[in-house]
């Protein structure tokens, strides 16, 4: 058969523009498991924008737009219309708890399609005396007292009403404890202190209603409030937490909730998230990709979730190093022996960035005194074809000599 010739309107239907979605702000958490969730799909164009100068976001992505007014600036909506506006933004991702609450209340004037939950479920999650009050017949939460001479049970929690990443949290053993810590924030709340194991539970709900995903993992090493290391678990009373907790709040997209063991073992809810959790990358590891799944549905699309089951999976998240430097490199050269290859393996983490820097048109040159057959050697590793120029020198031999370039580096095992 012939080859079918498109025209341009034709290949415009078979093959559509990606979805450009706004992540907002793109240095948070969030905005990093988003970006790394859909980074790489070629149906979406991710652009990322901050109100913060220093943000990690701008290492990531690769449209990033700062200088945003902060979502509480009096000058934030005109700036945000018209960035969505010039952007030609379709979809927009909120990235933090009060972005999320304040794009929410204007979205009737938003040009493009905000993602996620309702208004009112917003504003009660947000609030965790709201979130308390709504489910205290339905759901275990922790007990609440109202001054420090009610309390009954040492030691007790103080934690602002409203607020994220453990920020002003106090463990208070005494009286005078509580009294100290409210002296300086007089509206933390008194709250029952849960001593065991900490649960967040990733959930998935679609614009039908359907909750189509619940997976509980134990946060079992945290930093400022994050999750860095995390188990899968399976518990069934994490499930029906979630049901409870999709039969009172119309819940869109992505959401999640956090609970910890009582002295009873017990499980009381801590707070509920409308929106992606940084550590939900666990999930995406078993094939649940929640911001993908998540814009599929803000575009009207039913999904299946389909899980990859893997006994004791478990996850584990650092600081990533990122650098910016002020030199303009148009050729890299770069060794092989114990610099690409050690030992007997192939450096992944050079290799990404030699790959890096061929897709933005930098010219790669191989330098070394390899001994063995330096195709063969290449060829055992998969390395041929990477390098614009491949130049093998004797012993005696200065490889600098060798560069000519004034706007090329060199890699080396001995710098």
């Amino acid at each position: 058969m012939d080859a079918m010739k498109l025209s341009a309107s034709d290949q415009s239907m078979r093959m559509p523009a990606p979805i450009r979605i706004l992540v907002f702000p793109c240095g948070t958490e969030i905005g990093l498991e988003i970006h790394q969730a859909l980074c790489w799909s070629k149906h979406i164009e991710l652009i990322g924008a901050s109100s913060v100068d220093s943000n990690h976001g701008k290492f990531v992505y690769r449209h990033y737009i700062g200088g945003v007014p902060f979502i509480d600036e009096s000058r934030f909506l005109d700036s945000f219309l018209s960035l969505i506006a010039r952007e030609k933004i379709d979809l927009i991702f909120p990235a933090h708890d009060s972005v999320n609450l304040g794009l929410a209340r204007v979205r009737e004037k938003l040009s493009s399609t905000l993602i996620g939950s309702p208004l009112a479920t917003i504003e009660t999650c947000r609030v965790k005396s709201k979130t308390y009050a709504l489910f205290e017949e339905t759901i275990r939460v922790p007990k609440m007292y109202g001054r420090a001479s009610d309390i009954d049970r040492f030691p007790v929690f103080l934690k602002p009403d409203v607020g994220e990443a453990s920020r002003g949290v106090h463990l208070a053993r005494s009286v005078r404890e509580v009294e100290f810590y409210l002296a300086s924030n007089p509206g933390l709340l008194i709250l029952e202190y849960l001593p065991g194991k900490e649960y967040t539970v990733d959930c998935f709900t679609d614009r039908k209603g359907h909750l189509h995903f619940v997976g509980a993992r134990e946060r079992v090493r945290i930093q400022n409030g994050i999750s860095v290391n995390s188990k899968a678990v399976d518990s069934e009373d994490c499930r029906d937490i979630a049901r409870a907790i999709s039969s009172r709040l119309t819940l869109r997209g992505a959401w999640f909730f956090q609970v910890k063991e009582g002295v009873d073992g017990g499980l009381g809810l801590l707070e509920i998230g409308p929106r992606v959790a940084g550590t939900m990358s666990l999930y995406r590891a078993m094939g649940v990709n929640f911001p993908l799944l998540t814009i599929y549905d803000a575009l009207g699309r039913d999904v299946v979730v389909m899980v990859n089951t893997h006994e004791n999976l478990e996850v584990d998240r650092a600081l990533a190093s990122r650098f910016c430097i002020d030199f303009a490199f148009r050729h890299v050269y770069v060794d092989l022996d114990d610099t690409i290859i050690v030992g007997d393996e192939v450096n992944a983490i050079l290799i990404a960035f030699l790959y890096q820097s061929f897709g933005r048109g930098i010219r790669l040159h191989l330098l070394t005194k390899h001994r063995d057959n330096i195709w063969q050697t290449l060829d055992r590793h998969r390395l041929r074809g990477l390098f614009d120029s491949v130049t093998v020198l004797d012993e005696g031999s200065s490889k600098p000599q060798y560069i000519a370039e004034s706007d090329a580096i060199y890699i080396d095992d001995y710098f």
